[in-house]
């Protein structure tokens, strides 16, 4: 299978769905994907079995602040001065790129530097969604350690970090992150094939193009998006307050959603650290982390980004499950509601709520 050009549009909205608010921002790498498809071709979308066990998966995407690369736009060539970074650092060429996260713009960031580079792109990534935080990764759930991240900016600085687990992966990236301004790119978990089976997500990338396409040739694109990921419509309605504010590396905040229609006098809020981690509703918990919550436009199903959502938006907000690797207890234990300060337990989102937060 190849990503041509006319399947970025597709591509994009799925990956802004499973970007849960963030990931980055979705419209301008889309951009840079589709001119780098029409200039250098389409990008090869490979599974791990059609790579060689010993072949180098080198996951890439942007760190920081949403509302910072948003306004930061890169160089383009930061991947390869990642994949140069890397290469030195093993002695071995990189065999195929792949998102660290599907989510938002960081599931398409992958895609013109693998156009411009001849290299195959896996179908899959670290996450099935977009997390916060450099260890909220399933090759940490899966047990695989950090060996080394390359932090790289648009003025060819490149830092190397080795961690001696992945909660230091995250303090140390977030800070040379803050240094270049906000927002850089960053390869993490850099693996051979054998390692990254059972340890990486895979089938995401198909996934999002799926969700894109049924939204884009539905008739009643919420319904259809509802359909195609198994989602909980939690409320429908208008963003009646945003309090959002960007301190150290992540856009913060909560929004709040009234209802109308069947929904009316109803209040639900969402709770934000980049992507939309609670919702909540007179205390209860409706839905939270690691399931997805996104907040999408109630006619078109476009994803809404917590860094652009704004008062007066008439927004659905829908609740679907996460990969299943995230409800394992290591899963939970590294990106539940404790990982994030909240002082409950997770509850799967189709097993019910009411939970008091």
């Amino acid at each position: 299978m190849f990503i041509e050009a006319g399947d970025i549009d597709a591509l994009a909205r799925g990956c802004a769905v499973l970007g849960t608010g963030g990931g980055g921002e979705v419209s301008t790498e889309a951009l840079v994907a589709r001119q780098a498809i029409e200039q250098y071709g389409p990008v090869r979308l490979v599974t791990l079995d059609d790579l060689h066990d010993d072949d180098i998966v080198m996951p890439v995407g942007g760190i920081g602040a949403p509302s910072v690369s948003a306004e930061k736009i890169g160089s383009g060539d930061e991947v390869e001065f990642l994949r140069a970074a890397v290469e030195g650092i093993l002695s071995l060429p990189v065999g195929a790129l792949m998102a660290g996260e599907i989510g938002g713009g960081n599931g398409l960031y992958p895609i013109a530097a693998a156009a411009r580079m001849g290299l195959p792109l896996v179908d899959g990534d670290g996450i099935g969604r977009a997390f916060p935080e450099v260890h909220m990764a399933s090759m940490n759930v899966a047990g695989l350690m950090p060996e080394f991240v390359v932090v790289a900016d648009e003025r060819r600085n490149s830092v190397l970090i080795r961690p001696i687990d992945g909660k230091w992966a995250e303090l140390l990236a977030r800070a040379v992150t803050e240094v270049f301004g906000g927002s850089a790119a960053m390869a993490d978990y850099v693996m051979p094939v054998s390692r990254a089976r059972g340890a990486i997500i895979e089938g995401t990338v198909s996934q999002a193009l799926r969700i894109g396409r049924a939204v884009l040739s539905a008739t009643n694109p919420v319904a259809a998006l509802v359909e195609a990921v198994g989602a909980v419509k939690l409320i429908e309605g208008k963003v009646a307050d945003v309090e959002r504010h960007t301190a150290g590396g992540f856009v913060r905040g909560s929004v709040v959603v009234e209802g109308y229609g069947p929904d009316a006098g109803r209040l639900v809020r969402v709770e934000i650290q980049n992507e939309n981690l609670v919702a909540l509703e007179d205390g209860a918990v409706l839905a939270c982390v690691p399931d997805l919550i996104t907040l999408v436009d109630s006619q078109s199903a476009d994803a809404v980004a917590t860094e652009v959502v704004r008062y007066g938006q008439r927004v659905a907000i829908l609740a679907f499950p996460c990969a299943p690797i995230w409800r394992t207890p290591r899963g939970i234990e590294i990106a539940g509601p404790r990982a994030f300060g909240y002082d409950f337990d997770y509850v799967p989102m189709e097993a019910g709520h009411g939970v008091q937060a």
